[in-house]
């Protein structure tokens, strides 16, 4: 009996010691990776979120760019991290649903190693030609598609990219096959795209809002279920004549696998409290995304449906890696 009375003591220390341990957590900064370089969507997210928890709740957020592997290394950086609840990452979409299918040898398991804690933020991507173009609308690039099978060409950011995926995703739904140009990055991709060179071009709005307004590109629809407020003219592709197309990137908070509940609970709270606020509403809307929010378990489940859903557009588009 006097064992199983100090086990029964040893146990209940234990469990006081990490309830107490939650409740007086974050004791120091806590560190944010973006699998990205400065200044694009997801480090813009990332910066703006954790700045209105800070100013919320008094906490420190400190944002580390990890740039490399298509986001993988950043995400492998936090997902072999100590689950402490002070490394967290910004994943999206690519790099938790779209690489591992993409990649042969990914050094972590999106489900296994990695503890999702809240949706961010979703953000469509918009479909543009230049202004040199005969395409005026959505109808006139597909029946140039079908006149000219393969003939009409398709760009994208880069090979396996959201953008190129959701174009493969695009054109199996209207029927049609174009030839995909890959870029390495946006940079050259929009020079070429103002310029004419290539015909049809997809990529987030943010990244193309600018030319959109002046006057450079000519938008034909945005991939969401419903319009994007910063282009309230410009038809969703349900609305082309595709209903039910909704294909968008998403942004979420993770931690290392083994981080405690109640730390992960903490973090939910929060972030939902700042999402659910106007201002971040219209911050985040600025920039093209959409504020969104929920459980940690809807945010799982949503990782676990995306990762089939992209993986069947990887392996029938036969998109490789760089």
């Amino acid at each position: 009996m006097p064992s199983i009375r100090r086990l029964a003591l040893a146990l209940a220390a234990v469990t006081f010691g990490c309830a107490a341990q939650a409740q007086s957590w974050p004791t120091k900064p806590i560190r944010i990776v973006v699998p990205f370089p400065p200044g694009g969507g997801t480090d813009i997210i990332a910066r703006e979120t954790s700045q209105r928890v800070a100013k919320a709740t008094g906490w420190t957020f400190v944002i580390d760019n990890k740039p490399g592997a298509g986001g993988n290394l950043g995400v492998d950086s936090v997902a072999k991290a100590p689950p402490d609840g002070y490394t967290l990452v910004l994943g999206q979409s690519s790099n938790l649903a779209i690489n591992p299918t993409l990649y042969t040898k990914l050094p972590y398991d999106p489900q296994k190693d990695l503890l999702p804690i809240v949706l961010v933020a979703n953000a469509p991507l918009v479909m543009v030609t230049g202004m040199t173009t005969p395409y005026k609308t959505l109808a006139d690039a597909v029946n140039a598609a079908k006149a000219k099978p393969g003939q009409i060409n398709f760009a994208s950011p880069g090979n396996g990219t959201v953008a190129h995926l959701t174009s493969e995703l695009f054109q199996k739904a209207a029927g049609v096959k174009t030839q995909h140009v890959p870029y390495k990055g946006a940079a050259q991709a929009l020079t070429d795209v103002v310029s004419g060179t290539v015909d049809l071009y997809m990529s987030s709005v943010p990244t193309l809002l600018a030319q959109i307004r002046q006057g450079k590109l000519r938008p034909l629809a945005v991939t969401s279920a419903k319009r994007v407020d910063d282009l309230p003219n410009v038809p969703t592709i349900g609305e082309s004549g595709y209903p039910g197309f909704d294909a968008v990137t998403w942004f979420g908070l993770l931690a290392p696998a083994g981080t405690p509940k109640d730390v992960v609970a903490r973090l939910n709270a929060e972030f939902n409290k700042v999402l659910k606020e106007p201002e971040t509403a219209k911050r985040l809307g600025d920039e093209g995304a959409d504020a969104a929010g929920g459980t940690p378990e809807q945010f799982a489940a949503l990782i676990r449906d995306e990762i089939p859903r992209w993986g069947k557009v990887v392996k029938e588009s036969g998109a490789k890696v760089d």
